[in-house]
């Protein structure tokens, strides 16, 4: 299945981030975005985020769940100097259980909606594909930091 493909592979190719020296984790892909380390550090939370997401949309369909700031927590929890360290296993064990969810539910259960408190109506299946899509998108910026 598509999904799953996608899923293993950013997670394959994330994990390798992780383990970057300080002067790649520091490197930028543009002035005033996000560090490689800041990139990565947002990565996990919004898989945390997204994680969440899914299993509310599993086992309570139709309900409310609210947007998270991304900015706000990029700042208040200080991702710059925030270990990448830290978040690697949370990474791992979290995009595993995603990958999980998605061979058991994607397709049995991808109908499922829930109101999302910024965007609206969302299906579970448009959240699966979130989580793929959102990561394969921070890693054109990494690379693309990694590669001035």
């Amino acid at each position: 299945m598509k999904i799953i493909n996608d899923l293993k592979a950013t997670r394959d190719e994330t994990l390798l981030h992780f383990d970057l020296p300080d002067k790649d984790l520091s490197k930028r892909y543009a002035l005033g975005k996000w560090s490689v380390q800041e990139l990565l550090n947002h990565i996990t939370d919004a898989e945390t985020v997204l994680y969440d997401r899914i299993r509310r949309a599993i086992s309570k369909p139709g309900q409310v769940i609210w947007g998270f700031d991304q900015d706000a927590w990029c700042k208040g929890i200080d991702y710059a100097n925030f270990s990448v360290q830290i978040n690697k296993p949370i990474y791992s064990s979290v995009r595993e259980a995603v990958i999980f969810l998605a061979e058991k539910y994607y397709v049995k259960l991808g109908h499922h909606e829930f109101i999302h408190s910024e965007t609206g109506r969302r299906t579970l299946k448009d959240e699966f594909d979130k989580v793929a899509w959102h990561n394969a998108h921070h890693l054109e910026q990494i690379n693309k930091a990694l590669s001035t």
